[in-house]
């Protein structure tokens, strides 16, 4: 089959067996063109709250699905590849995380959403790239214990400097792996280009850019800005997006080491197979209900506070 005959069965099957398919921004684009909805984790953990269908199929990673399935107890939610995990949701164990809470119980644990499941049930409140300062900010508590990523939260403690924000040694392999060197040769290449990154990346590169943001905050100051140039320091996928959305504009990737294998390994290939055959092909994402309202009350904290 060619991959627009996969693409129209796709299409197909999501309407015959009632499944609403998700998609990363950071996912191949031929996934991305079939689904019903594409954006950040946790922006499509929400949106398909108020969806119709009564199967999700997340194509992301294992985290994501989780969230979905939290939030949508209700439905049965697939994700698109048994493999795709997340290096920095799963770098940290609950045990690690019991033991710091019982060394230091004063500390308020605030949970990046690229965490598990197992993780959220043992923490405070839950942030995206997006909303972490504002919610830090919000919180009564002035002793944070931020994980798993350090450079997101240095970019917190950073912003919030009047703080107690503890940091641990985690993150995303992809995004920690560009240097300064590597910030300062994309500028030098394109100095009429306005540079735009994610808190993900180290604080050398972040604090060099002109923006940083979440994914979707990255697309949408592109999209808006009158500047006719960028240099794109988040996943390869979003430069592609965002020049098939803004052909009259130009984004340049910060470095071809901005790739996401996690993202990459599901294939149209796997979502036809899902939706073929659900329960044989596909790989469910299985929760009991307490499992999921103490991982949701971390999210649901965030919530009260204003993500």
């Amino acid at each position: 089959m060619t991959v627009r005959e996969m693409q129209d069965e796709i299409l197909k099957l999501k309407k015959e067996k009632d499944f609403c398919i998700l998609a990363h921004s950071y996912v191949k684009r031929e996934i991305i063109e079939i689904a019903d909805i594409v954006g950040d984790s946790f922006k499509l953990s929400r949106d398909v709250c108020s969806t119709p269908q009564k199967n999700i199929l997340f194509c992301g990673v294992h985290f994501m699905a989780e969230t979905a399935k939290m939030l949508n107890m209700g439905k049965k939610v697939y994700l698109s590849h048994p493999n795709a995990g997340c290096p920095m949701a799963e770098q940290i164990q609950p045990e690690l995380l019991k033991q710091m809470k019982e060394r230091e119980p004063d500390r308020t644990v605030v949970a990046y959403i690229n965490t598990t499941a197992a993780l959220k049930r043992l923490c405070d409140v839950c942030v995206t790239s997006s909303s972490a300062v504002r919610i830090v900010k919000k919180m009564d508590s002035d002793k944070i214990l931020f994980i798993p990523d350090c450079n997101l939260g240095a970019y917190v403690k950073a912003s919030i400097p009047e703080k107690d924000i503890k940091l641990l040694q985690g993150g995303c392999p992809v995004h920690s792996s560009v240097t300064k060197e590597e910030a300062a040769k994309a500028k030098e290449l394109h100095p009429d280009a306005l540079f735009l990154v994610h808190p993900e990346c180290i604080p050398e590169v972040v604090e060099a850019a002109d923006y940083a943001g979440s994914t979707s905050g990255i697309i949408d100051f592109a999209k808006k800005s009158d500047k006719k140039q960028f240099i794109i320091g988040t996943e390869l996928e979003i430069a592609e997006t965002l020049q098939y959305e803004c052909p009259d504009k130009e984004f340049f990737p910060l470095s071809k080491k901005l790739i996401c294998p996690d993202m990459k390994i599901s294939t149209l290939p796997d979502v036809l197979n899902t939706l073929q055959d659900p329960e044989k092909n596909g790989f469910e994402i299985k929760m009991s209900e307490q499992e999921a309202a103490e991982a949701r009350r971390c999210i649901d904290e965030m919530l009260r506070l204003g993500e």
